[in-house]
């Protein structure tokens, strides 16, 4: 449980003088380790203690000599961006044994280590928790041996684990994410889209066999996230008879004048009977019950390479503090931790307890109890099963319900990634429900021309992977055009809006229900999904795009970055978009290991300016040879990004030069990545099947009337939960003039950018993850999480 705002705590109170960390890295290598590596060792350092890289995982730490060496500040620089571990990883048999834990205890105590922060899977966690137990016992023999004093085992009496879970595979339970997946289903996501452009051309059926011995969450979301055809995951096999099934799916989509089909295989997928069903033999039975031309593609490596997207790089750094924190919270009776995320906040769980239901998972599975299964794994998990079979089957018609609805659908605002797979899913989900779908083109613009046509099943096939928008999107407000919006509303018989938008699409609600005064065409169910890079929209702590404009500006950050590489000492000023909301330059920053990010939301002035350059001379005198400053279009009208670069410039001289660059609409551009995609098509799902229970509530007499503030929504994540909220209650919580919420969440991580990069600074964690127990059913609504 949270603490109570009025109970601030500081960091200053919990000090790690005299403490040892050691971070180790283990198992199988993900993307996004070397964030986590890098935030434990400068957070250890900021609060005092001395921190240590245990290189090889297990084996370095059973090996000991130069595998075990203390970490300094500038060890773990540039090492953001790349990929793996740089520390190493190793199995370690010999860790398993008794003799090879009382050698690993020996070298902890050599260098006076009883602090350890484990990032790998759950096999290296239990063997953390099983060394945990052991270790006043190992202390014990290791004096009878002769190999320590008898005083150490009073002064190391315990040894404190806390657990970061590193696994592309997102296969332990207790995490909405673990390091490494949302990196790999970028991996994959690259191929997909590179594969469906050569597949079109031929008419091609691809089979992708995507990682996941054991668990089929990377086939399962990378499925959501392409509109794939069919998906074979171990967790649930398909019914007997699959095969036929399968192949008429294929050959309807072919009918309809789809020139591809895409078929994703987990390589642990199964039949009913555990039978394994590969990525060939798929093959072969498209070949030759449909005659199609067929080609298979074997991901494997591919997808643990590669440099960490910016979801994990913000995800490891999260947690790597929260760690250092966890450990320095702990006393002799606290249990083994494991560091998680659940919706967009970090907790605590006894790391047993999320292994143990780990390992239920898969005795389900052995049992074939597979929806048992399913469940086990999480309500996300379970929410992306039902989302991909609402989408992608196709009802008979005979078998959808006919509710005799109209509802439209429209993009307002600017355009965001991910605002094409947010209208698919409404779309789909709406036709599903039995409503007849009407698309608007250019936003109320286009409603009031009238540019307003029915949209089916088909006409929303591949846009899923499309960035901007196809149904095209103006800032234009409905308020000057209102009563020819509700003669269009009329004249279609509109029973429903769901609007796809930004700050605009909000202001566009308040002026619609306003007009419920006046006329009876608004007094429909209306809700808005957010969708803006700029993340600024009140009631949302995240909007569909914006992770899309974080990964341009991570993936640019380091390339600019490297081109100084090799150079003389270099600071680059990086200008982002974001109106006056500080979201992407802040976490952008935090993603991109920025020094400063200015933003309108935290006021600076010349003197904060003075000691930033001050600040940043002081680190190029040591081993640091690149800066890197963020700096939001409208953090102030007077330090401008000319004026900040000058400014660097003259201070600097002497130490470094200076560089700037202004990002401008690469930020809005491009296909929208894994998350965005999966976020706009689950939240819109939902948002669709409140649409559908308001329209049966307010159906009364032959007609929907919807008045009460009630049905016109914003749907949005709040910490945990996707939550629906009447728009006129944001009112109070929105700053209208800056088009920004009073409130963001996302402040509290600045305070996380500036210590990673040395500055001293206060660090609330009044609202740090405390420990609490795994539950097999998270909150009510937690299943449609941020993390996919």
């Amino acid at each position: 449980m949270a603490q109570p705002d009025s109970k601030k705590i500081f960091f200053e109170n919990l000090s790690g003088a005299g403490k040892a960390i050691a971070v180790l890295t283990s198992g199988g290598d993900a993307q996004g380790m070397n964030a986590a590596v890098r935030a434990v060792v400068r957070m250890g350092l900021y609060v005092g203690a001395k921190v240590y890289f245990i290189h090889e995982g297990y084996q370095g730490m059973v090996d000991g000599g130069e595998n075990i060496k203390e970490a300094t500040w500038e060890s773990v620089s540039s090492m953001l961006q790349v990929g793996g571990t740089v520390i190493g990883s190793a199995r370690c048999k010999e860790f398993r044994s008794h003799e090879g834990r009382l050698k690993a205890a020996h070298n902890l105590v050599q260098h006076g280590i009883t602090n350890l922060c484990v990032i790998g899977g759950d096999g290296s966690l239990t063997g953390a928790n099983l060394f945990r137990e052991e270790w006043s016992g190992l202390l014990t023999e290791l004096v009878e041996q002769g190999l320590i004093e008898a005083d150490a085992v009073q002064k190391y009496s315990a040894l404190h684990i806390v657990g970061m879970v590193g696994s592309i595979d997102n296969d332990f339970c207790g995490t909405d994410m673990t390091i490494g997946t949302d990196s790999a289903l970028h991996r994959i996501i690259e191929v997909v889209d590179a594969i469906m452009t050569t597949a079109q051309s031929h008419q091609r059926t691809f089979v992708l066999e995507v990682m996941g011995r054991h668990c089929g969450y990377l086939a399962l979301v990378s499925a959501l996230a392409c509109g794939a055809d069919w998906v074979l995951i171990p967790e649930m096999p398909p019914e007997d008879g699959w095969e036929d099934k399968m192949c008429q799916k294929l050959s309807a989509t072919r009918s309809r004048g789809t020139r591809l089909n895409i078929i994703i295989v987990a390589e642990g997928a199964i039949d009913r009977h555990g039978n394994p069903i590969t990525s060939s033999i798929v093959k072969e039975l498209v070949v030759k019950c449909l005659g199609f031309d067929t080609r298979v593609t074997i991901l494997g490596h591919v997808q643990r390479g590669g440099t960490p997207s910016a979801f994990d790089r913000i995800l490891a750094s999260r947690m790597g503090v929260e760690a250092v924190l966890a450990l320095l919270e702990t006393t002799a009776n606290t249990p083994a931790c494991v560091v998680s995320l659940c919706g967009n906040q970090s907790v605590r769980l006894p790391l047993m307890e999320c292994v143990q239901m780990t390992q239920e998972v898969q005795k389900a599975m052995d049992e074939k109890r597979f929806e048992e299964a399913v469940k086990l794994r999480g309500r996300s998990f379970e929410n992306n099963l039902r989302t991909y079979k609402l989408l992608a089957h196709r009802k008979p018609e005979c078998e959808l319900p006919t509710s005799n609805f109209n509802v439209a659908v429209l993009n307002v605002g600017a355009p965001a990634a991910g605002m094409n797979a947010a209208v698919r899913s409404a779309v789909r989900v709406g036709i599903s429900e039995g409503h007849k779908m009407f698309a608007v083109s250019d936003g109320f613009e286009g409603f009031y021309k009238g540019q307003i046509k029915e949209i089916k099943w088909a006409d929303v096939g591949g846009w899923t992977g499309q960035g901007g928008s196809l149904l095209g999107t103006k800032r234009t407000l409905p308020a000057k055009h209102v009563d020819k919006i509700a003669e269009q509303m009329r004249q279609h018989n509109i029973n429903a809006l769901l609007i796809v938008g930004g700050f605009e699409a909000f202001l566009s609600l308040l002026e619609l229900l306003t007009a419920r005064g006046k006329y009876d065409e608004f007094c429909v169910p209306m809700v808005m999904v957010p969708a803006t890079v700029s993340n600024n929209v009140p009631g949302s702590d995240l909007s569909i795009g914006a992770d899309t404009a974080l990964n341009a500006i991570t993936t640019t950050c380091d390339r600019i970055k490297q081109s100084a590489s090799g150079t003389k000492r270099r600071v680059f000023i990086i200008e982002t978009m974001g109106g006056y909301c500080g979201y992407l330059a802040s976490v952008g920053g935090l993603a991109a290991g920025a020094d400063a990010a200015y933003i309108y939301e935290e006021p600076f002035d010349i003197k904060d300016l003075q000691a930033n350059v001050e600040h940043l001379t002081e680190k190029m005198k040591t081993s640091i040879q690149r800066g890197l400053v963020l700096r939001n279009e409208n953090c102030n009208e007077n330090y401008t990004t000319d004026f900040i670069y000058q400014l660097y410039s003259e201070e600097g001289r002497g130490v470094f030069d200076s560089r700037k660059n202004v990002l401008g609409h690469m930020q809005q551009g491009g296909a929208p990545s894994p998350f965005d995609r999966n976020f706009g098509t689950k939240i819109s799902a939902k948002a669709m099947q409140w649409v559908t229970k308001k329209l049966t509530e307010t159906f009364r007499q032959g007609r929907v009337f919807a008045n009460t503030e009630d049905t016109c929504c914003l749907l949005g994540m709040r910490r945990r939960a996707l939550v629906f909220q009447p728009v006129v209650q944001l009112k109070e919580s929105t700053d209208f003039v800056h088009r920004i919420p009073k409130e963001q969440w996302w402040l509290k991580l600045r305070p996380l950018m500036k210590i990673l990069a040395k500055y001293k600074t206060s660090y609330d964690v009044s609202d740090s993850g405390q420990l609490e127990h795994v539950v097999r059913n998270r909150p009510r609504e937690s299943d449609a999480s941020v993390a996919m």
